[in-house]
C-alpha cells in the first residue's frame, strides 16, 4: 500500500501540520489492560474525518461524500488509560477520485502507531466515485507536497 513519498516518515511529528486530540477512555481497554487495537482505528477515523471536514469539505458541494476503501495500521507501542492520543494527519497521495492519508498516533511523547488509508470521493446520488473538480485537485495537491 505504500504509495507515499520515501521522505515522508509517519513516525516523525514534524511531518504533520494537521492535528486532532482524543482522550483515552476506560472503555477502550482490553483484557491486557491496554488500549484495544480496534480503538486505534477509531482514533485514525477521528483524525481523517476532522481533516476532511476542516480542509476538504469546504471545497466541495453538498452532494459530495467520502468513503474509506482501505486502511492499514502498524501498531508500535501500547497505550494505557488514562491519557490522551494526538493524531497527526496528512495527505500522501492525490488520485483522480481518491486521496491517500498518512497518520501518526502519539501518546506520552512517542509514536504508538502509524496508518495509511485511501478515501474515495463519492457522488451522494449515484453512490459511485467521481473525480475531484480541477480547482479542488489543485488545492489538495499542494497539501500532498513532501514536508518531511
Amino acid at each position: 500500500m505504500s504509495e507515499i513519498h520515501p521522505d515522508v516518515v509517519l513516525t516523525d511529528r514534524s511531518g504533520f501540520t494537521f492535528w486532532h486530540e482524543d482522550v483515552l477512555r476506560f472503555a477502550d481497554l482490553d483484557r491486557q489492560n491496554h488500549v484495544n487495537n480496534v480503538t486505534f482505528a477509531t482514533f485514525c477515523e477521528g483524525g481523517r474525518v476532522r481533516f476532511i471536514d476542516t480542509v476538504a469539505r469546504p471545497l466541495l458541494g453538498p452532494g459530495d461524500l467520502f468513503a474509506l476503501v482501505k486502511i492499514t495500521i502498524e501498531y508500535r507501542h501500547e497505550m494505557h488509560f488514562p491519557g490522551v492520543v494526538e493524531v497527526g494527519t496528512r495527505l500522501t497521495r492525490l488520485g483522480r477520485s481518491s486521496v491517500g492519508f498518512g497518520q501518526g498516533l502519539f501518546n506520552d511523547g512517542r509514536c504508538v502507531a502509524t496508518a495509511q488509508a485511501v478515501v474515495v470521493l463519492m457522488d451522494a446520488t449515484t453512490r459511485k466515485s467521481k473525480p475531484f473538480p480541477e480547482d479542488v485537485a489543485i488545492e489538495l495537491r499542494q497539501l500532498v507536497a513532501v514536508r518531511g
